[in-house]
């Protein structure tokens, strides 16, 4: 055995310099960038337009249909060629790639979600070349195809085990990339490592937290009688164990007196435990391994009751209203995402009082960031397997593929407390039962398909999730398709009778179900993104260019609908997207309030989308540029712990508050005032919102008051809100000047505003780079308001409002 020495810790070698890539049939290399892929390392070369810009995606497709290769060179010293044990880890390869060390194949993969770790000790010199062949999907795919004998929806993607939407999706383009997407590291140790580390959570209450701590371990030394683990918590040494345990395993018992719980930020501190083992020979260190944990419970309660059955999640016993929306991948090419990005998104998420994300199946497993920022920043994680809107081969070699693929991300991530549920798809049972999937085929193939369904979505994802992690398990989201009536009634709902059927908006009051999981509303992005995708600084939305940004077939017939129905619709170009956004918020908050208001029948709604992958019409709340749109202003104030929240049924106006936090006792103040500041009614008294409750406070027959020309004001628990009693393209809005009087702070400027008529809907802009502390609120009349702009600008010259009453004949 070799002599220990105080540094005898495993030596990691990231391999992320000298790359370079070629197509397989040219000779000419270029430098490339790894982590990363082709279609960024071809745009950083400028041997492609950028595909983001106008129509540049249709002229790029020759590259998925390329086979690529990637080689470096790199030097290993001999100190570290004498180590007993040296292995290349790759953390991830998109996705059919053949790998060469010294001319040697040591490697294919088929899976870019999967992890693979190949023994590299014969092969490797002081000078070495590794060169990475990554062959094009589509031969791949119509291989696996023509074994079937019949065709799976949807497409060819579902033979390949990477990111779906990046074969187009109604948001995203098609930038089928390829590359080495994540890390490669050249391990090298003696006679032992750590493999992986797992704190299992067997008990919490008050008094104690009893844990195992799990370690699986790579080791040659004799019994391991001669090794010590240090384990620490918070830094402080909490116990020194010798425990011998046979095999690759090695664990240990943890008990936390007393311990803090971790909770989502609207409910309590995120308080997370930081975990460290030291394993040492004598005095010589051998490795370490360190993770954050939080201690919590989470369980998804699903009970029969007298309507259907429940869907709701419980933290540490306490139900939680899910607040939120579906998060996709923040870009096409994912290495252009940085941990700036990550931050920031979830600090808009957090801001806008969201306290779950789901991460939708057909994007990818987030790096580590992601969920490392969910846990600190106390957000819920629904996390999807990644599959989307399809049905899925069920060969042996495939099934065997998923399972590892599984294994190889539940390890990754079932430390993070943030993750609250596993899901096994997105709407493919929906598809399969609704969306004529099923049609012109005989009674044996749909066996055959959905008995391949079961065993991967019934079968080896739950049991893999149950044998690796503590996390509960839902196999398919929704689990009824909006054409089963059940889906009102049991489980999660994805409700798009609202955009794709054109339903309107006031569905959402009518039909609530008990979480829903999806729903939304396309809008226009910012300014900013338009004139980014065109390339010009005149706003231009019919060019060919900026069509190509809207993947939906029916979408800008769609919105159009939509506007008409509720709002008056601008001729111009500016007016029009502006418009779009107060259309989009208009419509998903009434949908995220009527949600709340039915809670606990319904207990939770994540609207449909947080983000973009790409500058495009879409969904999202916040556009390509991480600029918000109005939807994720008006959502913040839809998602308050304490919210007023008033509905009209039958001509009496009816006045709830919501209070997903701690019992709070406060004055209820209620005013009808007309768009000038008279006051038409007045209604005050104490009101108690109890703990996680949503209560009629006061009704209100609205005989006689002129509906358009009114608005109630409310004010409880410190905010003031605003409720119309008539379609916005209905109210009698005056004319009138807003006065802007701005001031600058260290951080940027203070806007006051203030108008002689209530102006709704006010929107600043400007076309300094910064963020508006509120945007496209309603300014009551003869009261001041006062909005911070973040910004590095020095000056704010250009700062112009629009409001609704512009467009109000």
């Amino acid at each position: 055995m070799s002599c220990q020495t105080k540094h005898d810790v495993p030596q990691t070698i990231e391999l992320h310099n000298n790359w370079e890539f070629k197509k397989v049939t040219d000779s000419n290399w270029n430098s490339a960038t790894v982590p990363g892929n082709v279609h960024s390392d071809l745009l950083e070369n400028n041997l492609i337009e950028n595909p983001f810009i106008g129509n540049n995606e249709h002229d790029l497709q020759w590259i998925s249909e390329t086979d690529w290769e990637y080689k470096t060179t790199f030097s290993v010293d001999k100190k570290t060629l004498q180590k007993q044990n040296i292995e290349l880890n790759f953390k991830g390869l998109d996705t059919y790639a053949s790998i060469f060390l010294n001319d040697s194949l040591i490697l294919k993969t088929n899976n870019a979600f999967r992890e693979f770790q190949v023994d590299v000790k014969p092969l490797l010199k002081t000078e070495n070349i590794l060169r990475i062949l990554f062959e094009n999907t589509t031969k791949f795919e119509e291989q696996e195809k023509a074994k079937l004998g019949y065709s799976l929806p949807e497409g060819n993607r579902i033979f390949t085990r990477k990111a779906q939407f990046q074969y187009g999706w109604d948001w995203g383009p098609k930038l089928n990339t390829s590359g080495i997407w994540r890390p490669v590291k050249l391990v090298a140790w003696n006679d032992f490592k750590i493999d992986d580390f797992y704190v299992k959570q067997l008990k919490l209450n008050d008094s104690i937290a009893d844990l195992v701590l799990d370690i699986k371990k790579i080791s040659s030394i004799e019994l391991d009688k001669s090794l010590t683990y240090n384990i620490y918590i918070n830094d402080l040494l909490y116990k020194t164990s010798s425990e011998v345990l046979k095999g690759h395993t090695w664990a240990t018992r943890l008990l936390i007196k007393n311990p803090k719980r971790w909770w989502p930020h609207n409910l309590g501190e995120p308080y997370l435990y930081d975990i460290k083992v030291v394993v040492k020979k004598g005095n010589a260190i051998l490795d370490s391994i360190s993770t954050k944990i939080g201690l919590r419970t989470i369980e998804l309660v699903t009970k029969k009751d007298s309507v259907g059955e429940s869907f709701y999640f419980k933290v540490n016993d306490v139900p939680v209203y899910a607040k939120g929306a579906n998060y996709i991948p923040q870009n096409s090419m994912q290495n252009k995402v940085t941990d700036a990005h990550y931050e920031k998104l979830l600090d808009d998420a957090v801001d806008a009082n969201m306290n779950m994300l789901r991460v939708w199946g057909g994007g990818i497993y987030e790096n580590d960031i992601f969920y490392d920022l969910c846990d600190k920043k106390g957000i819920l994680v629904w996390q999807d397997f990644m599959f989307a809107c399809a049905m899925y081969p069920g060969d042996k070699d495939y099934l065997q593929n998923v399972q590892q693929e599984a294994i190889d991300n539940l390890k990754r991530l079932r430390n993070h407390a943030s993750i609250a549920l596993w899901c096994g798809n997105n709407e493919n049972s929906e598809g399969w039962h609704r969306w004529g999937w099923q049609d012109g085929r005989s009674e044996s193939e749909k066996e055959e398909i959905w008995s391949n369904y079961l065993k991967v979505f019934d079968s080896i994802l739950p049991n893999t999730v149950a044998k690796l992690t503590d996390t509960y398990y839902w196999e398919s989201s929704p689990k009824y398709g909006r054409g089963n009536p059940k889906y009102e009634f049991e489980g999660d709902a994805h409700d798009w009778w609202i955009w794709h059927d054109g339903y309107p908006f006031e569905h959402l009051e009518e039909r609530v179900p008990r979480f829903m999981s999806e729903f939304g509303m396309q809008s226009f992005p910012s300014y900013e993104v338009i004139n980014y995708i065109n390339q010009s600084d005149s706003l231009e939305i019919t060019s060919e260019g900026f069509k190509n940004h809207q993947k939906h077939v029916r979408g800008f017939q769609l919105i159009d609908e939509y506007m008409q129905r509720d709002f008056p619709v601008p001729t111009q170009a500016e007016d029009y997207v502006y418009m779009s956004q107060v259309v989009q918020a208009y419509g998903i908050t009434k949908g995220l309030e009527a949600q709340r208001r039915a809670k606990p029948y319904n207990m939770g709604t994540l609207f449909w989308q947080l983000n973009d992958c790409w500058p495009s019409i879409s969904w999202s709340s916040i556009d390509f540029f991480g600029n918000w749109k109005a939807l994720h202003y008006k959502a913040k104030k839809s998602f308050e712990n304490v919210l007023v929240s008033p509905t009209i049924k039958d001509n009496v106006l009816k006045t709830f508050v919501i209070n997903d936090n701690l019992t709070v006792t406060d004055t209820l103040h209620l005013k009808l005032i007309d768009f000038s500041g008279k006051e038409l009614w007045s209604f005050s008294k104490e009101v108690t919102a109890l703990e996680n409750s949503s209560d009629l406070m006061h009704e209100l027959n609205l005989e006689g008051i002129d509906k358009k020309n009114a608005v109630l004001v409310s004010s409880f628990n410190n905010t003031t809100s605003t409720y119309f009693l008539a379609k916005p393209k209905d109210l009698k809005l005056q004319q009138a000047e807003i006065t802007k009087e701005i001031t600058k702070t260290s951080s940027g400027f203070k806007v006051k505003l203030s108008s002689s008529t209530l102006q709704k809907d006010v929107f600043l802009f400007t076309k300094e780079k910064g963020h508006f502390s509120d945007n496209f609120f309603d300014l009551l009349p003869n009261k001041i308001l006062e909005i911070d702009f973040t910004t590095e600008a020095e000056t704010l010259n250009d700062l112009k409002i629009k409001t609704l009453n512009n467009f109000i004949n």
